[in-house]
This record gives structure tokens, C-alpha cells and sequence, in this order.
């Protein structure tokens, strides 16, 4: 019998779960209430939104590897959507493939860090108005059909 002992790295919706939930609890910390799968009027979906104090709107792009980043091409489609952008990776992620403009938040299932902070490319006020009330909408949605607080 062989001492070897293999250990297989994570799939990817594991990744993707833990890099989400370190993701959500950093952006807590920061003051920036996220939400989870949020739909956008051009029919994309942001793995993670937030709004800042100051109600600037950021969207971060969950990664769960390289090749997840290869084969989604879409990133760019948020930008007119948020004033910042951000994509999220685990640690172990090789992130010199990463574009530079975006922000770069490296995150685990118990916290997260920005690596890099994005360019602020500031919405027009009627978008953000109609994204923030949605937003707030979407999190009063969610609230009331929660189990703990389902009506």
C-alpha cells in the first residue's frame, strides 16, 4: 500500500463559492452592502454588486480560474453599469493574465483584499438613480422572500 496520499484541487463552483463569499465579506467590511447575482438592463448578470456611501455602484466579475478567464469574454460589458470595476480571484489564481485596468480583489471563503483599485469612471446621474433603485428594489426583494422573512 502506497504512504501517497493525493489531494485534487478544488472544481471550479467550489472556487467560485469561496471566492464569492471572502469577496461578500470584504466588501461588508469596507461599508459597501453587496448583493449576488444581480441582472443588468443589457441582459448580463454581475456576480457580486455594491453601492458605496457615496453611491457609486461597483460590479467585481468572480473568477474560478484561468480557464474560466479565457472563455468569458464578456467582462467588458459591465463598465457602462458601474462606476468601478473589479474582477475577484482566489489566491492561487495566476493573475499577471489579468487586463490592468480593471480593480483586483483576491479573496478566500473567509476574507478578501484589494489588490488593485480601479479607474472611477463615473456614471451619468439618471443611470445611477435607476441602477441604485433597482438595487434597492432587488435587496427588498430578497429580504421579504428570505425564509427567515418570507411573507
Amino acid at each position: 500500500m502506497s504512504d501517497i496520499v493525493l489531494t485534487a484541487s478544488p472544481a471550479r463552483p467550489e472556487v467560485t463559492s469561496a471566492v464569492t463569499r471572502g469577496t461578500a465579506r470584504l466588501l461588508l467590511a469596507l461599508d459597501w452592502p453587496p448583493l449576488m447575482e444581480v441582472g443588468l438592463p443589457n441582459g448580463r448578470r454581475a456576480d457580486l454588486m455594491a453601492v458605496t456611501r457615496k453611491g457609486e455602484l461597483i460590479i467585481i466579475e468572480v473568477k474560478s480560474g484561468l480557464e474560466d478567464f479565457r472563455t468569458d469574454g464578456k467582462w467588458p460589458e459591465y463598465a457602462p453599469w458601474c462606476d468601478r470595476f473589479y474582477f475577484a480571484v482566489a489566491p492561487e489564481f495566476p493573475r499577471h493574465i489579468l487586463p490592468p485596468e480593471p480593480g483586483l480583489i483576491v479573496a478566500d471563503a473567509f476574507d478578501g483584499a484589494v489588490v488593485r483599485e480601479p479607474p472611477v469612471t463615473p456614471l451619468a446621474s439618471a443611470r445611477r438613480r435607476a441602477l441604485i433603485l433597482s438595487f434597492g428594489r432587488l435587496a427588498a426583494v430578497r429580504a421579504a422572500t428570505w425564509p427567515a422573512g418570507s411573507i
